[in-house]
């Protein structure tokens, strides 16, 4: 198994080979907690998720939205998952809104939004930033593209309406991919 120490020498080494000059934060390499609860690397993302008191709104919308079993799936997913109080801060009744059944689309489309495909740990995303000369674009599962740059400290997630979401805690592993903590909620042109 590898150690604790040589995991974070390498991430430092990458990060310092790239020229990045900010540290990530809370940085995981295993089992790492969550909202109060562990995160089980061979856990799927809704197997963790469920479990996190910071992300009960995010967990409710997957519900609503009927993306339990693709969450669930093989994947591998980069989640850029919204805590809480990201979802408070939007206008009211924006949530309770979206999580009308008949707004079922919508929320589907908000929160595909949150997901790319394939595993990205900080270190990679980090190293897209460098190569895009401080700028990269991914893909998400809706469609449009999320922007990351590197913020103070932290990964900066810009969405389509030029609103930023900070990563506060990267990789957090999953047996089907990854998540990076936001926290704003990331919205599609």
């Amino acid at each position: 198994m590898t150690s604790f120490r040589s995991v974070s020498a390498a991430v430092f080494i990458a990060l310092a080979s790239i020229g990045a000059t900010t540290t990530l934060p809370a940085l995981a390499t295993g089992t790492v907690t969550v909202g109060g609860a562990p995160m089980y690397p061979d856990k799927t993302i809704v197997e963790n998720a469920v479990n996190s008191k910071d992300h009960t709104t995010l967990v409710a919308a997957v519900k609503a939205a009927g993306l339990v079993d693709t969450l669930s799936g093989a994947g591998p997913f980069t989640v850029f998952a919204p805590v809480n109080e990201a979802f408070a801060a939007l206008p009211a009744g924006t949530v309770d809104g979206l999580l009308k059944p008949e707004n079922k689309a919508a929320l589907t489309k908000v929160l595909t939004y949150h997901v790319v495909p394939g595993a990205y740990t900080a270190a990679d995303l980090m190293a897209k930033i460098e190569a895009g000369g401080g700028k990269a674009m991914l893909k998400t599962v809706e469609g449009a593209e999320l922007t990351l740059t590197r913020g103070d400290g932290t990964i900066d997630v810009t969405d389509a309406k030029g609103d930023v979401a900070k990563v506060t805690i990267a990789d957090v592993r999953q047996s089907n991919g990854v998540i990076h903590v936001v926290d704003g909620v990331l919205l599609p042109g």
